[in-house]
């Protein structure tokens, strides 16, 4: 039974966080797109914004990598309950938190797009949600250790 819950916390430590940043990316990505119509020259800049997102993707991958090391067929239901709640804790964080982070990024674009120069207010503000992503991939860190134990 635990390999079972593990396994599937597995999907979801990566399905979610990767479904979260390609939302994100591409709410992100539109937002340069139109910005481009206006304002070619400040691609770069949008695309940088419009990247953000990808990292809550990564946070997920990096769970998966640290989790799918101890799985194994005597895993415990107690350690596959765990690897389940760090999957869900780190799964619903970052998919939120990407999506979030996306729409953030879209009005920074927007208004660069409009000629305001908000490319480091609006990096600043991309932050904020990106930080509970990393505090759900700390928590699912901290975590692992009630496996090992």
């Amino acid at each position: 039974m635990g390999t079972i819950l593990a396994t599937i916390g597995l999907g979801i430590m990566v399905g979610l966080p990767g479904a979260g940043s390609a939302i994100g990316l591409t709410i992100a990505a539109a937002a340069v797109i139109g910005m481009t119509k206006k304002r070619p020259e400040a691609f770069a800049n949008g695309l940088i914004l419009s990247a953000l997102p990808a990292t809550q993707g990564l946070y997920g991958f990096v769970a998966f990598i640290m989790y799918n090391e101890v799985i194994n067929s005597e895993i415990t239901t107690f350690q596959g309950g765990v690897v389940l709640g760090a999957s869900i804790a780190i799964g619903i964080a970052a998919l939120v938190s990407a999506i979030q982070q996306g729409k953030t990024c879209a009005n920074g674009i927007s208004a660069l797009g409009s000629g305001h120069d908000v490319f480091g207010k609006t990096f600043i503000l991309a932050a904020f949600p990106e930080f509970y992503a990393i505090l759900s991939l700390v928590a699912v860190i901290l975590m692992r250790n009630l496996i090992l134990l």
